[in-house]
């Protein structure tokens, strides 16, 4: 059973490093940070032509990070301020084992794709 869903795993995270190749002009590898980046961005909802500065950039992040570990009961979403912004707070500590987080942010991934009917 476990070499089965972690083939699936992988199988699953091919697709999604195809996906990001396939519909992104990245120059080099395609890292996480890169991925979580980009589901940030598409979850502010903005992004074409506006300048986002560094602090901005953690916060896409910081959302990104909030929406995808949020069906795994990580954070909660509380709601939009008045520029747009998502907003979550903190359910359950994140595992601090790094290869665990790795895993569950990648695992998070896959699933968020799935659900936003990205991955085929």
């Amino acid at each position: 059973m476990e070499k089965t869903f972690m083939q699936q795993f992988h199988i699953n995270w091919n697709k999604v490093i195809s996906y990001i190749q396939n519909n992104f002009y990245i120059e080099g590898q395609i890292d996480l940070i890169g991925i979580i980046y980009l589901i940030g961005i598409q979850e502010l909802g903005k992004g074409k032509d506006i300048f986002f500065n560094k602090e901005d950039k953690i916060n896409i992040l910081h959302i990104a990070i909030c929406r995808i570990l949020e069906p795994f009961g990580y954070y909660l979403f509380t709601g939009r301020d008045k520029e747009g912004w998502p907003h979550y707070i903190l359910k359950n500590k994140i595992p601090f084992n790094q290869k665990e987080q790795l895993f569950l942010i990648k695992k998070a991934i896959i699933r968020y794709m799935n659900e936003e009917n990205i991955l085929e």
